[in-house]
């Protein structure tokens, strides 16, 4: 369901107070025009009254905090076809020449709807007019005979001058009507709904895209500057410590179970040295297209060998879910990071097992990839689900995660036209569902 902003529905209030006033002027001008009687002119104040009172009530929901969706904004549109429908009813119907106003409602619709609203309010406004060539009151004659009207009229509209008598003035009236209506109908299109349109489906929506992706940028040049310099500065340690473990090893050879911890962090620390130096070397580096394509069943399986070197505590399964030769993906180390990032993830909120599953399909002419990992841990609450993706919102705050991991892995992904969403597990824990283009080996 859609949230519209407040100005389409402080566009819309303001616009139904033009109307009620136009309505209220046009009553008392009648009344001197048209043999109308005081039973068509108080049902119709009633009417021109009740879409006042409508807008007074809109006017107090404006300053209410609600969002507004898209169901609200239907029924406001067809409070307005009623109110219009009333006042046509005690007014001649489909005959009174402003029966083409019912288009309005429509086109605002059509504007900030969605298609089935419209569909549903084409429907709603058609069947109000078929009603109305029904069920009508007749349309009041004029009080005095109008020559001048008519005479304007013939001149006017060639085309109906041999329909046209001294005496005919409705006919006239009518002419005059459908050209103020026409006038009115055009006017409002071209100032407000061309505005109105533009605004919503062009302007938010690009400005809104174009701020979060260079927010999103800065945020990521912070931390890949601060990547560096860390990077830079943990050169030096790393390499005095495994100096010192490595002579630590020779000293303590042979004192039980001593040695065996010292291998373990040196190859911890050569590890964090050929980590940095990676990083070091890919910097900078452009991405590979279809050279740096790799089969998605192969690329996961060196990443699931390389990834249980790394967390042999955990076990991870995993499973091709489509057969048939699997679709290509981009080789990219940032993008193998990535999903490394992820994993870690899973293995932290579920030690002892995560499962990771792929997938494709075609969706229209583009091949889309899913891979999916999950686990049993304690899940997401929803206020944390909605903020996944910006940078220092973490998952492990008991563990001390800084919150970067996944901020990162939603980062690289949307450079590669894919996405993250991470998703309640059914019976329990998180599933983070990654998504790629992919596209078939030209072999």
């Amino acid at each position: 369901m859609l949230h519209h902003s407040g100005n389409v529905f402080s566009r819309l209030h303001a616009l139904r107070w033009v109307e009620v006033g136009c309505q209220a002027v046009m009553l008392i001008a009648v009344q001197h025009w048209l043999a109308i009687s005081p039973g068509q002119t108080a049902s119709m104040a009633a009417a021109v009254l009740g879409l006042a009172l409508f807008n007074l009530l809109v006017a107090w929901r404006l300053r209410k905090p609600w969002p507004g969706t898209d169901p609200e904004l239907f029924a406001h549109l067809c409070v307005d076809v009623l109110a219009l429908d009333a006042l046509l009813y005690f007014s001649g119907g489909s005959t009174n020449p402003f029966i083409s106003l019912l288009l309005m409602p429509l086109t605002i619709a059509g504007a900030v709807l969605p298609s089935a609203y419209c569909w549903v309010m084409g429907l709603f406004t058609l069947a109000s007019y078929t009603a109305l060539m029904f069920f009508h009151t007749p349309l009041p004659l004029p009080r005095v005979e109008l020559p001048a009207l008519n005479e304007l009229a013939q001149t006017l509209s060639g085309a109906h001058a041999g329909h046209m008598h001294s005496q005919d003035s409705v006919f006239g009236l009518h002419i005059l009507g459908m050209w103020f209506n026409f006038f009115a109908s055009a006017l409002i299109i071209v100032v407000f709904l061309t505005r109105l349109a533009l605004m919503l489906r062009a302007r938010e929506r690009e400005l809104v895209a174009a701020r979060e992706a260079g927010l999103r940028s800065e945020q990521v040049l912070a931390l890949g500057t601060l990547a560096a310099g860390a990077a830079h500065q943990l050169g030096t340690p790393l390499s005095t410590m495994a100096v010192v473990l490595r002579e630590l090893e020779i000293e303590h050879a042979g004192e039980g179970s001593l040695p065996e911890s010292l291998a373990l962090l040196r190859h911890q620390v050569d590890r964090c040295k050929g980590l940095l130096s990676e990083l070091l070397s890919q910097a900078g580096q452009p991405r590979s297209e279809a050279s740096g394509e790799r089969g998605l069943n192969d690329l996961l399986e060196d990443l699931a060998d390389q990834w249980r070197l790394l967390r042999p505590q955990t076990v991870l399964r995993s499973t091709l879910l489509t057969e048939g030769p699997a679709p290509r993906i981009p080789a990219d180390p940032s993008l193998q990071r990535a999903i490394l990032n992820l994993l870690d993830n899973a293995a932290d909120a579920s030690p002892d097992e995560i499962l990771m599953t792929a997938r494709w399909d075609k969706r229209g002419e583009a091949l889309r990839c899913t891979i999916e990992i999950l686990d049993r841990g304690p899940g997401l609450n929803a206020a944390g689900a909605q903020r996944i993706g910006q940078p220092f919102v973490t998952t492990k705050s008991e563990q001390g995660g800084l919150g970067i991991g996944l901020f990162l892995s939603h980062a690289t992904l949307e450079r590669f036209g894919g996405s993250l969403e991470l998703l309640e597990r059914p019976g329990g824990g998180t599933c983070s569902r990654i998504t790629l283009p992919g596209r078939w080996n030209p072999k």
